[in-house]
Parts: structure tokens; sequence; C-alpha cells
């Protein structure tokens, strides 16, 4: 199952919660309302063998750099847009994610690349936080992040464990405002997004893409395995 996008719902609540985010720290507590968790039945993953989008134009690089995990020079191409709020997300990395590094991406078989894709002010204020910890620290917050989802995704006040996350990767609460208040990074951010979703259709989160080929929602091992059969 993947979680839907709604640019309708994005344009009204970005521009209301998280541009008072990125002007004001404080403002965070007060006007960003954690998400409704998406509690819906399971799906089976969506993988067609006819959606593909070419890998120069997938590999284009955007607003914000790739922070690429594996090495550069690995054959296979991973790509996910996930949502730091996204449940099915979450449900992805504590199921499948170690496994597929382990099997993959550690092996120097497929290089992985995360690509923000935010669907609410909550998920992009993580997104922002991840960025701000810097190029080598970027991916360990985004880990703890999905697996401490519930803490801090689902809350009434999510800036107080937000803040005690990011300080154990070295955030002081002056890195902490100072990178909510970061206008610049926001929209690259939101840039991101809007550039995924009018480029390559994604309308939901996970959304994969490997070697090209675009597969949503909650994968297994075993949908990898066969996604990278032919390579």
């Amino acid at each position: 199952m993947a979680t839907r996008y709604s640019a309708r719902f994005l344009r009204r609540s970005f521009g209301a919660a998280v541009l008072s985010l990125g002007l004001s720290g404080a403002a965070f507590a007060d006007d960003v309302k954690p998400p409704t968790p998406a509690f819906t039945p399971p799906t089976v993953p969506v993988i067609a063998p006819t959606v593909t989008a070419p890998i120069d134009q997938l590999m284009n690089i955007g607003p914000l750099p790739d922070l690429v995990q594996g090495s550069p020079s690995a054959p296979n191409t991973i790509i996910e847009y996930a949502s730091m709020t996204c449940t099915h997300c979450a449900a992805f990395h504590d199921t499948t994610w170690a496994e597929l590094k382990s099997k993959y991406i550690d092996s120097g078989r497929a290089k992985f690349i995360l690509r923000e894709f935010p669907l609410d002010p909550l998920a992009t204020a993580a997104f922002m936080l991840g960025r701000c910890a810097g190029a080598d620290k970027r991916n360990l917050l985004l880990d703890q992040l999905f697996t401490q989802q519930k803490t801090w995704a689902f809350v009434d006040k999510p800036i107080e464990p937000l803040l005690a996350m990011v300080k154990t990767v070295g955030f002081s609460q002056t890195d902490f405002e100072t990178c909510l208040r970061n206008q610049e990074l926001y929209e690259q951010v939101s840039q991101s997004r809007e550039r995924a979703a009018e480029a390559f259709n994604i309308d939901s989160t996970p959304t994969f893409f490997v070697n090209g080929r675009k597969l949503t929602g909650e994968l297994s091992i075993v949908d990898f395995d066969k996604a990278l059969e032919a390579h």
C-alpha cells in the first residue's frame, strides 16, 4: 500500500504551516499539526513493467544533490521517493530496508538514493533537518526518524521529540531553530517534490524506480529480487 499525494492539500498546508515554520521555529509547535496516520488494509505492491523513466532523466540532479548510498559505480540504481510521515515508508524501512541494504547496496550490486517527497508540513520539517545534519549524517538521522516515527509524527507536540532526536546527531537547539527558519532549504525540498510529481507522475509514497522501472508500495525483498533479476 502507498500513501497518496494531494497537490491541493499541499498547496494549502505548505503555504500556511510550513512557511510559518520556515520563518519561526517557535511557530512550528503551535501551527504545524501532526498528520493523521493512514491506517489502510495492506494490498499487493504495484510492480508495473511497462511504466519506466529514462535513467538519464531520473539522475538529472534537482534542487537538492543526491546522497548516494553504496558504490556510485554499482550496475543497478534504486531510487526511493518517500515522505517521513508516511506509515508505509516506515513499514518498508522496518521490514525490507536492512536486507535490501545488505544484499544489494553493501555488496556493490546497487546504489540507493532516497529523495524527498514530503506529504505534509511535518515531513518537510524532518527532511530539512536531515539536510541540515550534513551529508555524512543525513541518512543516519532519517533512519532514526523512520524507526521512531510514532514518537514524533503523530503526537500533539512534535517539536520536543524532534529536537531530542536531532540532538543525538550533534544538533544544538540553535542549530535546530536555524534549520527550520531556512527559507531557501524549505523551497528546495518543496521543489524536489514538485519536480518528481510532474516529471515522473508520482502520486504516492513510497515510490521506487529500479533501473528506471516504477514500483509503488511496501515492497519486499522478493519484489526487489524480481525487479533486479534481469540485471
